[in-house]
């Protein structure tokens, strides 16, 4: 058995010796590279409505004030105006907006900037919108809603769509 052992541990050590002295490209090799990692944001903003409801009224004989919001949401520091038209009743203009039952008959109504409501609501930027500027989170805008005193209509629903725009 002592010949079997030399031999074995003779082919040990030539092994260890040819694999000590072989090329680096037998053993694992490690590279590295660099990239660069981009992000181009541009100036942008989202816009969302809510409903301005005026709710159940009887005769039309005082003030019906009602508010609802505007959500803006533009990037850091973007300038914006927010306009709003006259709604899309036949008629209806941004000084004499009208609410309608789908006839004949309409009911006026107006929508502010301002809680006293003085300032109306309109869409010539730089006039009669809303300037703002964005802080990359949504932002509320208050919208002031009224109907003034008028003749009151035929009883039923009276509506009006109206088209908010940001300019940014």
């Amino acid at each position: 058995m002592a010949p079997s052992r030399r031999f074995r541990t003779g082919f040990s050590l030539a092994l260890f010796a040819v694999l000590s002295t072989s090329p680096g490209w037998l053993s694992a090799a490690i590279k590295t590279t660099t990239f660069t990692v981009r992000l181009t944001l541009t100036a942008d903003c989202t816009i969302a409505a809510s409903d301005l409801d005026f709710g159940s009224q009887g005769v039309l004989a005082a003030n019906v004030d009602q508010a609802s919001t505007l959500s803006v949401t533009c990037s850091n520091n973007a300038p914006y105006q927010v306009g709003l038209d006259g709604g899309n009743t036949a008629g209806s203009t941004i000084a004499n907006r009208l609410l309608t039952n789908a006839g004949a008959a309409t009911v006026q109504y107006q929508i502010y900037r301002d809680s006293n409501r003085t300032q109306v609501w309109g869409n010539t930027p730089g006039t009669d919108t809303l300037d703002g500027t964005g802080s990359g989170a949504a932002q509320t805008l208050t919208m002031y809603g009224r109907v003034p005193p008028q003749a009151t209509p035929a009883a039923g629903t009276y509506t009006s769509t109206v088209t908010a725009t940001i300019n940014f």
